[in-house]
């Protein structure tokens, strides 16, 4: 990826970022956390990935989506109002009587929404018959779907996730949004999970595991996947969950919270503060190449670590 596409995705993340923030703030409540730290992942399927048409959103050869997270919902609606699916004004009709924008995602309301999630576990699911679906009809798409740390409880997604390995699902690529806390805590204190690589790899998937807010690490991980001809494809993103918005990054209850819209525009304004990265030039000499390093995982910004500090003390 060229720094210059990978600027544009960033600037494009961040507008969705805003939109979603703007979009929860205004109904006052919401699944703010879990929503942005998926900014980046729908920000890179939607402009790179995957083959879809605004005017046509049920394209028999479409890519499909299937947001296990359902409640991930508004970061999913802010996308595809951006990229012309319907107009920007519905945001502010999030889950208000009528609308065309439950907080679930629901494929007979919303253009642009493949599948009906929320209930967790059943996306995942859903999107493995899809796959087998548009094989059977020898129809050359990809089904992406998105599963939550807290959603991998469920016994259902590890039932799919055996379905799919031993069916040889190539044309499935899934993401888990390795947030590492779930409705009330870590996941790592409530079910621990770790280990996730060996797990989908004992049941017969490619695996992959990735910063899920680096454009260029996700990129190649996908591409990676579309080359897969006999295994389902998992990529485990390490994320942040409430990532880039001020008053949520950090905290243990950030899953589903309340705040005004004064907060939203602050969080907003916050994020405009923030300029692009210059590309970076250098005149120095060459050195010798170093030998490769692993490269770290997103460390949490300084308010995530006084997260435990918090949890600890009963706030």
């Amino acid at each position: 990826m060229t720094d210059k596409r990978k600027r544009e995705l960033e600037a494009i993340a961040k507008e969705i970022r805003k939109l979603t923030i703007d979009e929860i703030g205004f109904l006052g409540v919401g699944h703010i956390g879990g929503a942005m730290s998926v900014v980046e992942l729908l920000t890179l399927l939607y402009n790179e990935h995957m083959k879809v048409d605004p005017a046509n959103p049920r394209m028999a050869d479409r890519d499909w989506l299937v947001l296990s997270k359902g409640h991930a919902g508004p970061t999913l609606y802010a996308t595809l109002a951006l990229k012309g699916f319907f107009p920007k004004d519905w945001l502010h009709t999030l889950n208000v009587g009528g609308t065309k924008l439950p907080s679930h995602c629901d494929r007979n309301l919303t253009p642009g929404v493949d599948m009906t999630t929320g209930s967790l576990g059943q996306g995942f699911s859903a999107a493995m018959g899809v796959a087998l679906g548009l094989r059977m009809g020898k129809v050359k798409s990809t089904v992406y779907t998105v599963i939550g740390d807290g959603e991998s409880d469920e016994g259902q997604v590890w039932e799919a996730a055996m379905f799919a390995g031993n069916s040889a699902l190539a044309n499935l690529i899934a993401f888990t949004d390795f947030n590492k806390q779930q409705l009330d805590g870590f996941t790592k204190d409530i079910q621990n999970i770790e280990g996730l690589d060996d797990k989908w790899k004992a049941f017969g998937w490619f695996v992959q595991r990735v910063d899920g807010h680096d454009f260029d690490a996700m990129d190649k991980a996908i591409r990676a996947a579309k080359k897969q001809t006999t295994k389902p494809s998992m990529i485990i993103l390490d994320t942040i969950k409430g990532k880039g918005c001020d008053f949520a990054e950090g905290l243990v209850s950030n899953h589903n919270m309340t705040f005004s819209m004064d907060q939203a525009k602050a969080a907003i304004a916050a994020l405009d503060a923030v300029k692009p990265k210059a590309k970076a030039t250098s005149t120095a000499t060459p050195k010798a190449k170093a030998s490769a390093t692993p490269k770290a995982k997103p460390q949490p910004s300084a308010k995530t670590k006084g997260v435990k500090k918090e949890q600890k003390n009963g706030k």
